[in-house]
């Protein structure tokens, strides 16, 4: 196929970015050719049209250069890459085809326009770095838009999957040699886009892994920054000194359980609205709403920190007036940390500036007001935190308020700032006033009313007279311009004069000012330090004074935490549920756990609150362990160090695993990694599959979490047979969601009391979901005879007939042998499987070829 020089320009540069769309600018707009501009045209819903004729027509699409920002940011959200090529000469000057380059590349992990994304969301882009050690990581984190940089290690692939989880981490960067098994299993089924560098330069800036030794992570950060610099291609000046940190330092919480507990997003929609987030951020400031999110991802360990933030809150709580003092400053507060990036990246204008200003004005009231607030307690906080008078200062007296977006205009700086500036603009002034003056003068002597003198960019200033007025012109006043359909243009010498002063003033003043701006901007750049440390201490107070007024306005209670302690819960609250109920009270409900009661086995009717019930000591936990107070009329919590949950029914297609698979691995992580000092909740294990299948796996994981793990645990269950390992389990306690029926109708209580519950009331819950009267009616029927049919045997001894008559595996006489070697065999091969690696199908193939074998 015959190009043109500039398809031949496209195809070279396009040759270096096949994993992104190329916008490639021809004038006004970007175009896209071949297979990027099919898939563009499909995904961005925008015509397909093409370039030539016949069979060599090449596939061609293309958007506005002012409008492609929003289809940029809709390829970005489906996961793609975009790479934005620009013409890097001027047209008019250019011998043959224009120049052109790759300027920048836009990923999920990189992008920096900040309206693509909620002002209180990170947008952390991951690198991954292989140690060498088995499942070992290290891991590297940074958000272009803020400067945040972040470092640690990881010993497993949950701890890997649960990081993610936390940055909520859009797009993942490794090495080529980085192992695939990881990223296939771990990084991959989380929808997150995968990149790679083949090799790596020094491009990580020396500020930011200042002090660190750790080689591991120095090439985590060389990796990062690599990608970083290739795809920004900017200056990295605002990038944060890296916090290095522990995992262990901090509560842990699995992909999966963050998911299950709705912490920032609702399960299905991921929706802040009905999440934990969205009841307790009352933040003011877009900083202090993402840390918030930061704190929620990783509760304290540290029983000092903890207290710490609570002594914060209660003050604030105590300080009524002052608080909402507080609150109007912080209100005045914009997104310190993201203008800083935007000085360091360059792309900062005069609103921002004086949105810096606004904020600035604000430092000074804010940290008076917290001292007096907290007293000592406040020290930490604010040590080291510089309002930047001077910095203030400087944008006091340089920009105006009024200042236009567009920096090259001119209207940016105040009179006096710039003594040269002053003088163009009173050149520029009076040459204008001189202009106005002499459209009236000429409508004087003319006698012409209509008379106007005018300017427009090509043609300068013009006398401009209708034709209907010209007979009344003195010969040889004016000299001939331009002719329109129903004017003459004119000019004197005079006004050619007057033109010349005031173009020449407004060229250089607009020059002067933008050479002035970009001086200031470079100024500003100094302080980018001190304003990100200044961020950080006005985002932590945000959430402390967002802590007080929902502890207040919700009726939460400072709880007493103690490292190793027992769980007393004196009227407890579900805190998103009960914000959501929008007729009736809340149920509140106490919680007893301690070294009687570790395990607490909750029956009760379905639909009645035992989910419920266990999240709720999950929330109180969490909120507990982030500082804030907690729904209660009293609280008294241990440091958990890990939460565990299975809550709740759903497939995962995408790795080929049924409801009841994801339920066993979610079980298998909870008594794989859980310790003493973790909590548990399990809910309804073992309803995937048949009865008593589903029972003895359920006592199973009870068991083995009584006599092995010993975390306290909250066992939810539909099995009241179950209800009989209290007499066994010495640690283990029934309670029950209470239910009363009355006249044929059953009230659901929504109170936990102890003991067992004798029902699960499934059919009423059924009738509340208006099934059809019919299979109702019949669903009673039945229950009646097979609780006729039933044994009459206690729930504990059916269950030791149960196992009465199973078949034993070995005879009582071990002398004799009573299995084949092929059986043998089979149980070995079994034993060494790891079904948590097999799909479904996979599992199927491979029961039916070894029961082949036990046939042969």
């Amino acid at each position: 196929m015959s190009t043109t020089p500039m398809m031949e320009q496209y195809l070279r540069i396009k040759k270096d970015y096949q994993d992104a769309f190329l916008f490639f600018r021809l004038g006004d707009f970007y175009e896209l050719f071949f297979d990027d501009a099919k898939k563009a045209a499909k995904e961005l819903e925008i015509t397909l049209t093409g370039r030539g004729k016949g069979d060599e027509k090449i596939p061609m699409c293309g958007v506005p250069h002012h409008s492609a920002k929003q289809y940029i940011r809709q390829l970005i959200d489906q996961g793609y890459k975009v790479a934005i090529c620009e013409q890097t000469e001027d047209p008019q000057m250019a011998k043959g085809v224009v120049k052109r380059e790759v300027v920048q590349v836009i990923t999920p992990g990189t992008v920096m326009d900040t309206g693509a994304f909620h002002d209180k969301e990170n947008n952390f882009l991951v690198a991954l770095y292989a140690t060498g050690q088995k499942e070992e990581t290290t891991l590297a984190a940074i958000d272009t838009t803020t400067g945040e940089f972040r470092l640690t290690k990881l010993n497993s692939m949950d701890d890997l999957a649960s990081e993610l989880a936390v940055y909520q981490a859009k797009e993942v960067v490794t090495m080529d040699s980085f192992p695939e098994d990881i990223l296939n299993e771990t990084v991959k089924p989380m929808g997150i886009t995968v990149s790679h560098v083949d090799e790596v330069h020094h491009h990580t800036p020396d500020h930011a892994v200042e002090g660190l030794d750790d080689i591991d992570m120095r090439n985590a950060a060389e990796v990062l920054f690599e990608y970083v610099q290739r795809t920004t291609r900017r200056v990295l000046d605002h990038v944060q000194t890296a916090e290095v940190y522990i995992r262990q330092a901090y509560m842990h919480l699995d992909a999966y359980s963050k998911r299950n507990l709705e912490l920032t997003g609702t399960l299905r929609e991921q929706r802040k609205a009905g999440s934990l987030l969205g009841v307790i951020d009352e933040t003011n400031t877009a900083m202090g709403g993402r840390l918030l999110k930061q704190w929620i991802g990783k509760p304290l360990l540290d029983l000092d920190r903890i207290a710490s933030r609570q002594r914060m809150v209660r003050s604030l709580m105590d300080y009524f007036f002052e608080r909402q003092a507080l609150k109007t400053a912080l209100q005045g507060v914009y997104d310190l940390e993201r203008l800083s990036g935007r000085v360091a990246f360059g792309n900062v204008n005069g609103r921002d500036f004086i949105q810096l200003k606004h904020s600035l004005e604000q430092v000074p009231h804010i940290l008076a007001l917290i001292e007096d607030i907290a007293g000592d307690d406040s020290t930490p906080l604010i040590e080291g935190a510089d309002a930047c008078d001077e910095l203030k200062a400087l944008l006091e007296t340089s920009i105006r308020e009024d200042c236009p977006v567009s920096i090259t205009e001119g209207g940016l700086l105040k009179d006096g700032y710039d003594e040269q500036l002053d003088l163009y603009r009173e050149a520029m002034t009076n040459g204008k006033a001189w202009i106005a003056e002499l459209e009236k003068s000429e409508r004087d002597f003319t006698g012409i009313k209509s008379l106007k003198v005018g300017f427009n960019k090509v043609f300068g200033y013009y006398i401009e007279v209708t034709k209907a007025n010209i007979q009344s012109l003195p010969e040889g006043r004016y000299e001939r311009k331009q002719t329109l359909s129903n004017a003459e243009r004119y000019i004197t010498e005079e006004l050619k004069e007057k033109e010349q002063l005031i173009l020449e003033a407004e060229e250089k003043s607009e020059k002067l000012e933008h050479e002035l701006f970009l001086a200031i901007r470079d100024h500003v750049k100094a302080y980018i330090r001190p304003l990100q440390k200044l961020a950080r201490t006005v985002s932590a107070i945000d959430v402390l004074v967002s802590f007080a007024e929902v502890s207040e306005r919700l009726g939460y209670v400072q709880p007493e935490l103690e490292m190793h302690g027992d769980v007393h819960v004196k009227n407890g609250r579900h805190p998103v549920v009960e914000t959501m109920i929008d007729h009736g009270e809340y149920i509140a409900n106490d919680l007893v756990m301690n070294q009687e009661k570790e395990i607490l086995l909750i029956t009760g009717p379905n639909m009645a609150g035992k989910s419920t019930y266990m999240r709720q000591l999950a929330h109180l936990s969490i909120l507990a362990q982030i500082g804030c107070f907690v729904p209660a009329e009293e609280a008294k919590l241990p440091i958990f160090d890990q939460i565990f949950t299975r809550i709740g029914a759903a497939d995962d297609l995408a790795q080929g695993q049924s409801t009841f698979m994801v339920e066993m691995m979610e079980t298998r992580r909870a008594l794989k990694h859980a310790s003493r000092e973790s909590l548990i909740l399990l809910d309804e294990i073992g309803r995937g599959t048949s009865t008593y299948d589903g029972m003895s796996l359920a006592q199973a994981v009870i068991e083995y979490v009584h006599d092995t793990v010993q975390a306290k645990t909250l066992f939810s269950t539909h099995y009241h047979e179950l209800t009989h390992l209290e007499e066994s389990l010495e640690r283990c306690h029934n309670v029950h969601v209470a239910a009363k029926e009355e006249d044929g109708e059953v009230v659901f209580l929504h109170k936990v009391v102890d003991g067992p519950a004798d029902r699960s009331y499934g059919i009423y819950v059924a009738q509340l979901a208006e099934l059809p009267r019919e299979v109702i009616e019949r669903a009673k029927v039945l229950l009646e005879e097979f609780e006729s049919e039933a044994d009459t045997t206690s729930a504990s001894k059916r269950h030791e007939r149960i196992q009465d008559e199973q078949i034993p595996l070995f005879d009582a006489d071990m002398s004799q042998p009573v299995i084949s070697d092929e059986e043998i065999h089979v149980l070995n091969a079994i034993r060494e499987l790891n079904l948590l690696h097999l799909t479904p199908i996979q599992a199927i193939q491979l029961l039916d070829e070894l029961k082949g074998k036990l046939k042969a």
